[in-house]
């Protein structure tokens, strides 16, 4: 009958520059769509190309871009058995936050419109081909029409779906290269769901997975949809770095479901047709008599604690097994964010050691690599963590015993390798040159010494910290008679580095930070999580105690120092100052006006603005901290990341002298008529 076709979407951990490496997954992942029956295999944005394998190796060697009359495209190459059908050129270029296409590529503004390609020679030697399409069409086989869009094109508003769907276009396939944030899987689904919800069809979507060798985490999640539902679901975080995932639809299925859509039929009588590449190839076999019937699936989408233990575990283990370390050293102080740390790393032994389990040759391998034994199996993950991760309590004059038994016991149960040293000698030889020097000492406030004083004193301690976390991650492993360094992890999170409450330099100041883009409030979640469902029971105690640096000296022998009271704010009213600041675009004005409605049964106007002036205050003074922030994990989209997100000033006029005028006189206002409202009796 001809209308069975089975399609495959694969999800592919590239690497950008590893041709050899990137070329071996693609080669991989075509023989298992082939093995798995698939007629048309479809990989995620900037993979190479998806190419026979003659064709791919060709262009695995000539490592360019396409360049289409000296301009410069981000392009799918689609191939039918070592000839290029089309090169289709991306139309709408994701150009904020994170991508700047823009810079790199030009997008294809000719909409349905193609030119001649003149292929390179190192590919026509290949091919035997001298031109073929470039530009914005669809592919007709003999069966079916095939429409192309990449990555962002589906998150557009005017996605090309929508007009190819009108002209016919069965089948969508999408290779995207789309990062992980926290709860944003389902928006993806969505899209794609309601992409061929209002159209009919098929959408099939392929998406980049691992570590960019930056900041983010590409999460797979490869899904196949027909008709609004559905179908086949990728995983969104593993450790393969190839999944193939495969469904076999009915192309009568969708010809059903756009037949009984009147509006859709109306509005596709009017539609401007595309240019059809002819392809002399069907997707269905002739034999196809049993067809198989759809059957939908709920998607499963984890929860925000789940994707926290996943994605930042599957990114430190791309960072490690490619950065070819031998492990990682945490500062562990006994608190929230070191001990989240700590508990990612821990998930991610979890990872390998179950990645093993289920046969995962190459992950073997690079757990054999990093701790130098050809013949181990990671099997426990407590065993495993033992042997690459060094944790260290920096014990001070300022530190409690029970921060340091909270870290111990935390230490013991996730099986790190612990050490406890104190700073004190440190400490008092670099306050005792600057002493030495200038013949001033100076004190902590509590001990009758200034601001300047006590804010210095503080800082020596931090720096200290970073300098021994650097020593002992690079020696470590030499005492213990063992092979290569360790690569340091940060743990502040996302709030404090949007307020910029860290020591510039201190032991904030990694290689990577898993959790530097996640807010203190999904941390707390996350550690409740651990307890329930990896059994880490100390977690409890540190869940309980109060956040705080340890910087200052105990008042009988209590702590007298705590984060929220340092920095005149909860991490909660962070958390809604980020969303405001990044997401809203809202500055000082704005962010009060919305505040005064968000919290109007707490806070009187007065209140919200002093607590919007403090923040932007404490924002711009300690805005130059984030040009020197360890990369972090980027989980969140009100991350203050300087170096690729979130790009601002951090020289600011710290006064706000206008807008906080503003300010004030709204709240003058508002007191006003609230005043003449009582008098009155009107209230």
């Amino acid at each position: 009958m001809g209308r069975a076709v089975t399609v495959a979407a694969c999800a592919l951990n590239q690497w950008a520059l590893d041709f050899d490496g990137n070329l071996r997954r693609i080669l991989q992942s075509i023989e298992v769509a082939k093995s798995r029956g698939a007629r048309y295999r479809l990989g995620p944005e900037l993979e190479i190309c998806g190419a026979a394998p003659a064709a791919l190796t060709a262009a695995a060697r000539s490592r360019r871009p396409v360049m289409h009359r000296n301009v410069r495209y981000n392009c799918r190459v689609i191939f039918l058995n070592g000839k290029i059908l089309l090169i289709r050129p991306k139309i709408t270029l994701a150009n904020a936050g994170n991508y700047r296409e823009l810079r790199w590529f030009t997008p294809w503004s000719k909409p349905r419109h193609v030119e001649e390609y003149f292929l390179p020679r190192i590919i026509q030697e290949v091919t035997g081909q001298e031109t073929v399409p470039f530009g914005d069409a669809v592919l007709a086989t003999k069966d079916t029409c095939l429409g192309t869009e990449i990555c962002e094109e589906l998150w557009a508003p005017n996605s090309p779906h929508i007009e190819m769907g009108l002209d016919g276009v069965e089948i969508f396939t999408n290779s995207s290269g789309s990062h992980h944030v926290l709860r944003k899987a389902h928006t993806r689904v969505d899209l794609v769901n309601s992409a061929t919800a209002k159209n009919g069809g098929i959408y099939v979507l392929a998406n980049q997975k691992g570590c960019d060798g930056d900041r983010l985490y590409y999460d797979g999640c490869a899904m196949i949809s027909v008709n609004g539902d559905t179908v086949a679901q990728g995983s969104q975080f593993s450790l393969d770095d190839v999944e193939v995932l495969v469904a076999t639809l009915d192309l009568e299925d969708v010809r059903s479901y756009r037949a009984e859509i009147s509006s859709r039929n109306l509005a596709a009588s009017k539609v401007c047709p595309y240019p059809r590449i002819k392809v002399n190839f069907a997707l269905a076999c002739s034999d196809d008599v049993a067809v198989p019937a759809y059957v939908p699936i709920q998607w499963r989408h984890h929860s925000p604690e789940e994707e926290i233990s996943l994605g930042p575990a599957c990114w430190l283990w791309d960072f490690l097994r490619r950065s070819k370390q031998a492990g990682f050293f945490l500062p562990l102080s006994g608190g929230i964010d070191s001990s989240a740390t700590a508990c990612i790393g821990y998930s991610m032994c979890y990872q390998v050691c179950l990645a093993v389990k289920n046969g995962n040759t190459e992950v073997l391998a690079d757990a054999r690599r990093i701790v130098n034994d050809e013949t181990y199996i990671p099997e426990d993950p407590r065993e495993f963590c033992r042997r690459i991760f060094t944790t260290c309590y920096m014990a001070s004059e300022n530190s409690t015993q029970e921060t340091c038994n909270r870290a111990k016991l935390l230490a013991e149960q996730i099986g790190s390798y612990h050490i406890n040293l104190n700073i004190d000698a440190a400490v008092k030889a670099v306050v005792g040159i600057f002493s030495m020097v200038t013949g001033r000492s100076p004190r902590f406030s509590a001990y009758g010494g200034s601001s300047r004083e006590n804010l210095a004193l503080q800082n020596v301690q931090a720096r200290i910290r970073m300098v021994l976390a650097y020593l002992f991650a690079q020696l470590t492993l030499w005492t213990r008679g063992m092979p290569g360094g360790l690569l340091v992890l940060g743990s502040s999170n996302v709030d404090e580095g949007l307020r910029g409450y860290l020591t510039k330099y201190d032991c904030s100041s990694a290689d990577i930070n898993p959790i530097g883009g996640i807010s203190k409030t999904d941390l707390k979640s996350f550690i409740q999580y651990c307890i329930e469902n990896f059994q880490l029971t100390s977690l409890r105690s540190i869940m309980s105690a109060p956040p705080t640096a340890e910087l200052e000296p105990l008042v009988d022998g209590q702590l007298s120092q705590t984060d929220e009271v340092d920095m005149g704010m909860t991490y909660a009213e962070l958390s809604i100052y980020g969303k405001l600041r990044k997401i809203a675009k809202a500055g000082p004005y704005s962010m009060f006006c919305k505040l005064i409605s968000i919290w109007k049964e707490i806070c009187t106007p007065r209140e919200v603005a002093s607590k919007v002036k403090h923040f932007f205050r404490m924002y711009s003074i300690n805005r130059h901290k984030m040009t020197t922030l360890t990369p972090a994990y980027h989980a969140e989209n009100y991350s203050p990341d300087d170096n690729r997100f979130d790009l601002r000033p951090f020289l600011y006029n710290t006064t706000w002298s206008w807008q906080f005028r503003c300010i004030d006189k709204q709240v003058n206002a508002v007191f006003f008529y609230d005043f003449i409202f009582k008098s009155k009796g009107l209230s």
